[in-house]
């Protein structure tokens, strides 16, 4: 993807607003209510931060009382309260979510119930029900988010191979038959600039658009580290009859940022250096990341009870520039050595979805049934040019004193590979109504993968060729119209890369999981509250072989068990509250390396946040509301082998806004309001992420 391409699509699709305006008002008319119902998604509830229901956790409209997991949903009036601009912004408003190794602030990473994934396609991150995680995709971008679906516990019997934490279901706006247009404008400390559009409306009588845009420019508290982005993502619905509907989506973003790894740890202390210090070269210049999707769907109603949906997903990007990497801090703790890297990437990944479902009664006994298929081919190709320190030529940085610029090494040929990744998957899954109060889930997806590995460079070829079985099983009790009990266990499984000493593939890491919970959901839907205690054990985790220590096997095992309490809603008046609390104990059981306890990195034992808004109507009838919370990170170790830890922190958040006209509101959001110095993860003790210094930004919000 080419830079003109992406200005190539913003001409084009300003041209369909420019169109689509001159038709709107007609067409929405024409088309009526039956239209608008296939095309317009949750606006019922997007000013409360309580959604009643998800399609995520089931592929089926159900409500979230008689799901028999713990679902938090982001709603996309929270994501406009916290302005949120990248997933990041709203990962601390979910109990049990940590960030992870983001590779120095290139991608999306994080933990859920302590287990995170990697960029073979780890925890799930899916985007409308398609897997959108695999390859190196850069942070995803908020401005054509609806909201964010945090599904808890293993999804595999649905969704295939993920992590047994948990995955985020990322759902984007859809287009609407109304005509909506409104502009973002945005500026921040630390030269943060930010511009986004959002438009929607009829194009005819059968055809609505949909175009969200940004464009940013960000600096921030690291020295020599700042980011641009570009990002379009033009939507169209096309609605047949009342029965059938095609909807395309798609998105293009480029990215160029330097790669960041942090700052390193002396003597286990973090703060013997600035945490602004760049550790890195300027002279690198950034890494240039761009990205396309393309989604494609036919919905169709067959009659009352039963319906079928066909789905193609297409992903393509590159990563591609150079970086400087601290490697090692010296015997002096003041020097540390550094490798040059130069990386060129590429990846593809297509998805092919089919399903069908209904409901039907037997016997007095209901059932919501739904069957389908999947397809997935992904290739993922990565060359990388390295050379690293040495006594006689250490690239070195004192870090006390640093000095830039110096002469740079070149970096050599050290990894060429091509990896290919065909897998298929067929699912069944079932919701009965047992009676009045009892709902049981049943479900089971049979998945077989196979993969390739070329190691250009050596000539060799590993292939691996395995099958898996993910069922789960849930039961829910609604006890009263507001409360319900549940309780489920499942099993899910991922994948591992590379082969043992022998050639042979590693049996992919398999996990067991069950959950049960309390959850409260008001009369009028307003308020609710989840309650979750649960038990995850992973199995096959790579571990040393202690045969040849060269090499890996699956023989490792980890577990994680925890509580976590979720609540959200607008209480009386005036007041949206959302808060969360998580225990979250995830340790190694088995390892031929690690110490049997030892605790999983990043990951805090407690965590928990709390935000509330006031919002009212001034004398001339204008909306404004103030307001802010706090968020607390525990203490987490530092690396895998707990040699250091990362503090826990507090951070504070202040917020206010005021609809001066009815067309224009202005924001004001202070993020660290107290500028708390803290460490947002780590990956080892010379990879160390600062957390960002205090910063505003405000924001003028105008409809038109």
């Amino acid at each position: 993807m080419k830079s003109n391409a992406i200005r190539f699509a913003v001409l084009s699709l300003i041209a369909c607003v420019q169109a689509g305006h001159a038709q709107a008002q007609s067409a929405t008319e024409a088309a009526g209510t039956g239209l608008q119902e296939i095309t317009v998604t949750g606006n019922g509830e997007r000013n409360q931060y309580r959604q009643s229901g998800t399609s995520s956790a089931t592929r089926t409209d159900t409500p979230l009382q008689e799901l028999p997991q713990s679902v938090q949903v982001i709603s996309r009036q929270l994501i406009e309260d916290l302005h949120a601009t990248r997933v990041d912004d709203v990962l601390l408003y979910v109990s049990g979510v940590a960030r992870q190794n983001n590779f120095g602030g290139l991608w999306d990473n994080y933990s859920v119930r302590g287990f995170s994934g990697n960029e073979n396609g780890g925890m799930n991150i899916l985007l409308n029900g398609f897997a959108s995680n695999r390859g190196y995709s850069p942070p995803r971008d908020m401005a054509n988010v609806e909201r964010i679906d945090f599904l808890k516990g293993p999804s595999a019997a649905l969704y295939g191979s993920s992590e047994p934490g948990g995955t985020l279901n990322v759902v984007t706006k859809k287009p609407q038959f109304k005509a909506a247009n409104s502009v973002d404008l945005s500026i921040g400390t630390q030269d943060f600039y930010r511009s986004a559009i959002d438009s929607t409306g009829a194009l005819s009588d059968q055809v609505a658009y949909r175009l969200n845009a940004a464009m940013e420019s960000k600096g921030g508290s690291r020295d020599n580290v700042r980011s641009k982005r570009e990002f379009v993502a033009p939507a169209f619905s096309w609605v047949l009859s009342d029965s059938t509907v095609i909807n395309y989506e798609a998105e293009f973003l480029r990215q160029t940022a330097p790669l960041d790894r942090g700052i390193v740890a002396v003597n286990g202390r973090l703060d013997a250096i600035p945490a602004s210090r760049f550790l890195g070269e300027a002279a690198d210049g950034d890494i240039k990341m761009e990205n396309q999707i393309h989604q494609l769907t036919l919905e169709h109603r067959l009659n009352e009870q039963w319906h079928a949906r066909l789905g193609l997903f297409h992903k393509e990007g590159t990563l591609d520039g150079y970086s400087t990497e601290v490697s090692s801090l010296r015997a002096d703790n003041a020097t540390v050595w550094r490798q040059r890297r130069y990386r060129d990437y590429a990846w593809h990944d297509t998805s092919l979805q089919a399903e069908i479902g209904g409901t039907f009664n037997t016997g007095g006994i209901g059932h919501d049934i739904l069957t389908g298929v999947e397809l997935d081919w992904m290739t993922l190709d990565q060359r990388m040019l390295r050379i690293n320190p040495s006594a006689g030529a250490p690239y070195a940085l004192n870090i006390y004193n640093p000095v830039y610029g110096q002469a740079q090494p070149t970096p050599l040929p050290n990894t060429d590979t091509s990896e290919r990744q065909i897998s298929s998957g067929l699912f069944l899954q079932d919701q009965i109504k047992l009676a009045e109060r009892w709902r049981l889930l049943a479900g089971v997806r049979i998945d077989s993968f196979r993969s390739t590995l070329d190691n250009n460079r050596a000539g060799t070829r590993s292939r691996q060729d395995k099958s898996a079985t993910s069922p789960r099983l849930g039961l829910t009790y609604l006890a009263t119209p507001t409360i319900s009990l549940y309780a489920s266990i499942g099993k899910s499984f991922r994948p591992n890369s590379g082969s043992d000493s022998a050639g042979n593939a590693f049996s992919p890491e398999t996990s067991r999981a069950a959950e049960a919970g309390l959850k409260y959901q008001s009369s009028d839907q307003r308020v609710g509250a989840t309650l979750a205690v649960f038990d995850i054990t992973k199995q096959n985790v790579l571990t040393t072989d202690p045969a040849n220590t060269a090499f890996s096997i699956a023989a490792g095992e980890v577990r994680s068990r925890g509580v976590e309490l979720d609540f959200n809603g607008k209480f009386a008046q005036h007041w949206r509250i959302t808060g969360n609390l998580a225990y979250t104990d995830a340790r190694v059981t088995k390892d031929n390396t690690l110490a049997v306890g030892a605790r999983l990195i990043n990951v805090p034992k407690t965590s928990g946040s709390l935000l509330g808004i006031y919002e009212d109507v001034d004398a001339r009838g204008g909306l404004y509301g103030m307001g802010g919370g706090f968020s607390y990170v525990g203490a987490r170790t530092g690396d895998a082998a707990g040699s250091f830890e990362l503090p826990g922190y507090v951070t504070a958040k202040a917020l206010a806004y005021w609809q001066f006209t009815p067309k224009m509101r202005l924001s004001l959001d202070i993020n660290n309001l107290f500028n708390k110095q803290y460490y947002a993860s780590s990956y080892s003790s010379v990879w160390i992420a600062p957390g960002d210094e205090r910063s505003a930004v405000l924001v003028l919000n105008i409809k038109f």
